[in-house]
């Protein structure tokens, strides 16, 4: 029996251009080609979504919880079907669960718990983002500042011997914990570094992007500002042309006057992309939970610890992407491209995802006119059907 399928009634994005009048085929997980509405192969199964936008699945490269489940609290690959479970409801359909700097044993059964979802290919992992241990204690954010430490020949071993066991393996650093020359034995072993929560200047930023680092952590939040005198991390995320780096599109995280001052500033081939840094929160109705034994409020959209500091965010990626087309201003492609284009692209899966072309993984989005979603695909097969 086929497994074509055509679908069709729905304006369609495809990472590049809009089709109209179009149909999307779709067969054994792969997109097979768009065609005109009059062209749809007689074999397939025609389904008609009834208006809207189809657009590329979103990819969200910084995922630390979701449907009240903490990667940190529970690094076992249930855990992570429950995140990809919880964020494929908004459109995310390819995610990095984000453990948060813990201690080595936490971190060895997320990396554990990473390898088996691989493994098992659970709908909507993509690999493992470890944020941590090896950041600035001065821009430390949310994170223990007890469990932040240099980078050892063990972490860096550990580090590569898991990139070979899955399809992404993303790391978020500082200078001031990781030698350039690890940088530089990480990104040869396909390890993607970013570099974060870290108080370094410019130059010693550029000098890390010589040695391998391609991205920036959370583009402003815990890194060193730009200045007069001195662009920081955040100028040379900017300014450097190979640095891509990821923005949460809260309006608490960052104001929306300086994330139209980055996107118009910044210097390709590297974009901005959207992440969320969700937490357990996503899906649920919670109102606390704990990390690192702290406990996180959630209040008036943020998530803060009782100090005041802001630990991850309250966010999904649809609403992510309505902010920077609503408030923002952005033009709905190119808010849908940083959420789908560009992570695929930094997380060097563009190949793969990201765009909805002949040969990409089915991982698909339906949207209603009012960008809520009315439908996700991942691979081919329907993961949510709105109400």
């Amino acid at each position: 029996m086929s497994t074509r399928q055509a679908l069709t009634g729905a304006r369609i994005f495809d990472g590049d251009r809009w089709h109209d009048d179009a149909a999307l085929v779709v067969d054994g997980g792969l997109i097979e080609a768009i065609v005109a509405r009059a062209d749809v192969p007689a074999a397939a199964q025609t389904v008609d979504l009834g208006g809207g936008m189809l657009v590329p699945g979103f990819i969200d490269l910084q995922v630390n919880g979701g449907g009240g489940v903490m990667l940190n609290d529970a690094p076992s690959v249930e855990a992570i079907r429950t995140i990809c479970a919880a964020h494929a409801r908004y459109g995310t359909t390819a995610l990095l669960p984000t453990l948060i700097t813990d201690t080595p044993q936490i971190t060895a059964a997320a990396v554990a718990a990473g390898e088996e979802a691989a493994a098992a290919e659970v709908p909507g992992f993509l690999g493992l983002h470890l944020e941590g241990p090896h950041l600035s204690l001065a821009r430390k954010g949310a994170h223990d500042p007890k469990l932040i430490r240099p980078m050892t020949d063990a972490d860096q071993a550990g580090l590569v011997s898991a990139r070979t066991k899955m399809p992404v393996l993303l790391t978020t650093l500082a200078p001031e914990s990781v030698e350039a020359w690890r940088v530089a034995a990480l990104a040869r072993a396909g390890v993607i570094v970013s570099l974060g929560h870290s108080d370094a200047g410019y130059d010693v930023a550029m000098a890390y992007a010589g040695a391998g680092a391609t991205m920036a952590t959370h583009l402003f939040n815990a890194m060193s500002q730009i200045g007069n005198r001195e662009p920081g991390l955040a100028g040379a995320a900017i300014d450097g042309g190979s640095f891509s780096a990821g923005l949460i599109a809260d309006g608490i995280h960052v104001h929306p006057a300086t994330m139209a001052t980055a996107l118009r500033a910044k210097r390709g081939p590297g974009h901005i992309f959207l992440v969320t840094d969700a937490m357990a929160t996503i899906g649920t109705d919670m109102t606390s939970f704990t990390l690192n034994g702290r406990t996180v409020y959630r209040k008036d959209g943020s998530l803060r610890l009782a100090d005041g500091t802001l630990a991850g965010a309250d966010l999904d990626m649809i609403s992510a992407v309505r902010f920077m087309h609503r408030v923002v201003g952005l033009d709905l492609a190119e808010a849908l491209r940083m959420a789908s284009v560009y992570p695929a692209d930094a997380a060097g899966q563009g190949h793969r995802r990201g765009r909805l072309a002949a040969g990409m993984a089915a991982d698909m989005v339906a949207l209603s006119e009012g960008l809520d979603v009315s439908a996700v695909w991942i691979g081919g097969s329907k993961v949510f059907a709105g109400a």
